[in-house]
């Protein structure tokens, strides 16, 4: 092979991976990236989404740090993203039992698949019901046992948190079937070599199985971060944001201020938007470093 061709074939090398990202790498910059950028722009006008923007620099921010609903809005975020992130290990959890051998297993994986498969409308409506004071299932097995039935959906004190443990009920069967994919892909090698060095239990699962379980875990994590953040569907069927506005998080108080009836506010909205992105940003970068950092020091 002479040189020129042997130069050649090392371009094609380069550029053909390119040419196959390259639809893709267009999509997400036209399809993610710019509206990003769009939204930072449109958070410092003044704008109801028809007439001429209006250029008001900081004010929306400015705004938002004496607005209540926002500061509502806000807090019931920071649950979520507290309490959302048991689905890992309930993920974890769950996946570890299903990948025994016992008699029923497919069974059992069925019915944890489940919820997975069903759409977040749904879910909100089961849990609806569920929490229903007159009729639910929750109610007749408290009144069961003795205890006076409760209002989940119509107590500020309680509406977010039993939101998100519907939430947690999908979200907990996709980290399970993330988990599943990962105890597949098990090295059998390292777990026998552990098994002869004398590890079961928590040092088996701590020291052989987590670490190699870590890009799962990766995922698990960042897709919950998002679904934590975004997490609009289920209170715009359970609750609307009721009751007084106490279920509201930051992804449903931009839609009622930018696209609502009672909004058209985009600027204010679009403010909202960032801040929420900046959040999520937060937690992902966080994660990233952190990951980054122990591959360095164990890779």
């Amino acid at each position: 092979m002479t040189s020129l061709q042997h130069i050649g074939l090392k371009n094609k090398l380069v550029v053909t991976p390119w040419l196959f990202l390259l639809p893709g790498l267009l999509f997400f910059a036209f399809y993610v990236l710019y509206p990003i950028v769009q939204s930072f722009n449109i958070s410092f006008y003044k704008w109801d989404g028809m007439g001429v923007p209006e250029y008001v620099g900081m004010k929306n921010y400015e705004k938002l740090i004496s607005d209540r609903a926002f500061e509502i809005s806000l807090w019931n975020n920071l649950k979520w993203l507290v309490l959302y992130l048991l689905a890992i290990p309930g993920g974890l959890a769950v996946a570890l039992f299903l990948n025994q051998t016992v008699a029923g297993i497919r069974l059992y994986k069925s019915l944890f698949f489940f919820p997975f498969v069903i759409s977040q409308v749904i879910v909100g409506l089961v849990f609806t019901w569920f929490y229903d004071p007159r009729f639910g299932l929750l109610n007749h097995l408290l009144t069961l046992i003795g205890l006076e039935p409760i209002s989940v959906l119509g107590d500020p004190s309680t509406v977010t948190y039993g939101i998100i443990i519907a939430g947690l009920w999908p979200q907990t069967a996709y980290c399970m079937i993330l988990y599943l994919t990962g105890l597949n892909a098990l090295d059998p090698e390292q777990v026998e070599a552990a098994r002869i060095d004398g590890a079961k239990g928590f040092r088996m699962l701590w020291y052989v199985i987590l670490p190699q379980l870590r890009p799962a875990t990766f995922i698990a994590f960042v897709v919950t971060i998002i679904g934590a953040l975004r997490s609009f569907d289920l209170i715009s069927i359970m609750t609307r944001g009721g009751p007084f506005g106490q279920s509201r998080v930051l992804s449903y108080y931009m839609y009622e201020k930018a696209l609502s009836e009672y909004g058209f506010k985009m600027g204010y909205g679009a403010a909202i938007a960032v801040v929420l992105f900046l959040i999520m940003l937060v937690f992902i970068v966080g994660f990233l470093v952190s990951i980054y950092r122990q591959e360095r020091e164990f890779g």
